[in-house]
């Protein structure tokens, strides 16, 4: 019985030993807001399309199968997104993905009421917290920050 359990325990411990090695450390994704569209609303909601350009500068291709996606804008929440778009941003390679958000109506305003008197809406700083969702081991988490500055009309 010694004799037969020595040999497996080698083979899983080349086994694990092995998959560990497989889990070779990645760059985080690189984000970046690059265009904020209106969508249709409802109700006590507005909502807007997210572009974000995602820049994977690792070896391997990154598969996702949905992002999901929370903005803070001046240390508050603002709006938030989900999409199950599936894709693939191979190695060394960029692609532009877009997101729906939804900013509620009592968001709106609790970003409203935090403005200082004369503060408008333009140059405030945001931070841009999600993930790609790739599998048990796949999900890439990403974050961006910046300043807020809104086309002119």
């Amino acid at each position: 019985m010694r004799t037969l359990l020595r040999p497996c325990l080698a083979v899983l411990l080349s086994l694990a030993l092995g998959a560990c090695a497989s889990f070779s450390p990645h760059d985080p994704v690189n984000i970046t807001v690059v265009g904020i569209q209106p969508l249709p609303a409802q109700e006590l909601e507005v909502r807007f399309a997210v572009k974000l350009r995602l820049q994977n500068p690792n070896e391997t291709a990154i598969d996702y199968t949905g992002i999901a996606l929370s903005l803070d804008v001046n240390g508050h929440a603002l709006a938030s997104g989900v999409s199950d778009q599936e894709g693939r941003i191979e190695r060394f390679s960029e692609a532009v993905l877009v997101v729906p958000v939804s900013i509620s109506a009592f968001s709106a305003l609790r970003q409203a009421v935090g403005l200082n008197p004369g503060q408008s809406l333009n140059d405030l700083p945001y931070e841009l917290n999600g993930k790609l969702a790739g599998g048990l081991f796949g999900t890439s988490r990403f974050s961006a920050t910046g300043r807020l500055n809104l086309p002119s009309y």
